[in-house]
């Protein structure tokens, strides 16, 4: 719906719909003709598009999203900040792997996803562009998730801020302990 908005389209002259399953079965929706456009993501996208089908709109490049992330209970984080500032740093420290290590990441991403070395290489440049490269809760991101939960009826009864939802401190400390340029 935001990036409906954002593209200068109005998204109330759009019927959206929710197609359970897997990303399969939403593109077996679209294929079949039963619906129009589909939201699909690699390496769905990739085998869309070899069948000569457009992209019409990148919503990933349009609105931006906290892509992964790690959740936990606010008490965990008030009792045992060390033992949540190791498992960031962890995945901080894996997710940098992932980053210098293209060969060894799409031999990965092909082996379990059962993926082609095109379609796993198309997949790791795709993820790439959803790396946040320091750790930290971006506002702006969580700002939008909240949007759109709003946009489907959730939460519209109060403003729901940052602190709210994300806790970026510990975050931050293992940023700058790893020494992440920070914005």
């Amino acid at each position: 719906m935001i990036a409906l908005e954002k593209s200068g389209a109005n998204p109330k002259d759009y019927t959206i719909i929710g197609i359970p399953g897997q990303q399969l079965q939403v593109y077996y929706s679209f294929e079949s003709g039963f619906v129009d456009a589909a939201l699909l993501s690699p390496p769905v996208t990739f085998g869309a598009i070899k069948k000569g089908y457009y992209k019409i709109m990148d919503v990933g490049a349009m609105v931006e999203m906290p892509g992964g992330g790690l959740t936990t209970m606010s008490k965990t984080i008030q009792s045992r900040p060390a033992e949540v500032k190791r498992v960031i740093h962890a995945l901080q420290l894996a997710k940098d792997e992932v980053r210098k290590s293209k060969a060894k990441t799409v031999e990965l991403i092909g082996r379990l996803l059962k993926m082609d070395k095109e379609a796993a290489s198309d997949t790791y440049d795709a993820f790439q562009t959803t790396l946040n490269p320091t750790g930290i809760p971006n506002r702006a991101g969580i700002d939008n998730l909240v949007r759109s939960l709003q946009v489907q009826g959730r939460f519209t009864d109060r403003k729901v801020a940052f602190n709210d939802i994300a806790d970026d401190r510990l975050a931050t400390e293992v940023a700058k302990e790893l020494g992440y340029k920070l914005p």
